[in-house]
């Protein structure tokens, strides 16, 4: 998957296949009067476009007129028309898609949202190249078809002008960032990260597991079912059992209880009674 850096990289390509795509369909010259033979002295530089025609006079003086009439164009330059703006708009509908499906962005959703909306992008900007291409390259054939025809007059023949070249460069562009855009895929990474966290690196929020309860009730359950199962014997000797270990608890208690008591007995505040033995002397005796 492309990093942060190839996707700027490729952001930055599709702006300029944008601008270069809009700049050559508004442009003039997209083929332009060749000086061959005895016209290279000509005082008059003829250019057309997709939208007018221009002339440009020995004098300095520039006129153009528009083409208004659509039908009376050939098929190649109605079809250079169509396309042409059709890819200046999937262009810019790549563009916003790409805002929101950079990595670098903190719109957009979660990490696996921006990669379907970079794909998106990716997309958009193949289609555009294809429909930027595909006018550039018939409009260039018909130039050249005429040019190397014999019978078309050499004051009538045309080159291909500097609006083609523009096409051509604007596809290219357009369609280096839309493969780049296209491996955004998000793959196994954007399966934790679909909470709607606008971060790619913000990790989810992890919900309480509840599965511990759910375990304990089998447990719980067996043993319920178990104890119902049991025979009377078996309840007699646990109940044995039972009372035999209360009475040992109580044993254990008086113990304790006795143990205390010494100890008070023979604390040092306290002090026993002397023996009345020890009283007499050996003299009382004898």
């Amino acid at each position: 998957m492309p990093s942060s850096t190839m996707q700027m990289f490729a952001f930055i390509l599709a702006v300029l296949g944008v601008v270069s795509a809009t700049v050559a369909t508004l442009l003039p010259n997209w083929k332009v009067s060749a000086d061959v033979g005895s016209n290279i002295m000509t005082a008059i530089s003829q250019m057309q476009g997709l939208w007018m025609d221009c002339t440009w006079y020995s004098t300095g003086v520039f006129s153009c007129s528009l083409k208004y009439s659509v039908l009376a164009l050939p098929a190649y330059l109605q079809t250079a028309r169509t396309t042409m703006v059709l890819s200046c708009m999937m262009a810019t509908m790549g563009l916003c898609l790409a805002a929101l499906g950079l990595k670098c962005t903190r719109w957009g959703g979660s990490y696996r949202s921006k990669g379907h909306t970079a794909i998106s992008a990716g997309a958009c900007f193949v289609i555009a190249g294809v429909l930027c291409l595909v006018p550039a390259s018939w409009f260039t054939n018909e130039v050249i078809t005429t040019f190397m025809d014999s019978k078309v007059p050499k004051s009538s023949k045309y080159e291909p002008g500097a609006a083609v070249y523009v096409a051509f460069v604007s596809a290219g562009f357009l369609l280096a960032a839309g493969v780049i855009f296209c491996l955004s895929c998000p793959g196994r990474r954007g399966g934790p990260l679909d909470s709607g966290s606008s971060h790619p690196d913000k990790p989810k929020p992890q919900k309480p597991s509840q599965e511990q309860p759910n375990r304990d009730q089998p447990k719980q359950q067996h043993c319920e079912q178990q104890s119902q199962t049991e025979p009377p014997e078996r309840e007699e000797s646990h109940r044995e059992k039972l009372h035999q270990d209360k009475l040992q608890a109580d044993n254990r208690q008086q113990e304790k209880s006795n143990l205390e008591k010494d100890k008070q007995y023979l604390s040092p505040s306290r002090t026993r009674n002397p023996d009345a033995k020890a009283v007499y002397s050996l003299h009382d005796y004898v």
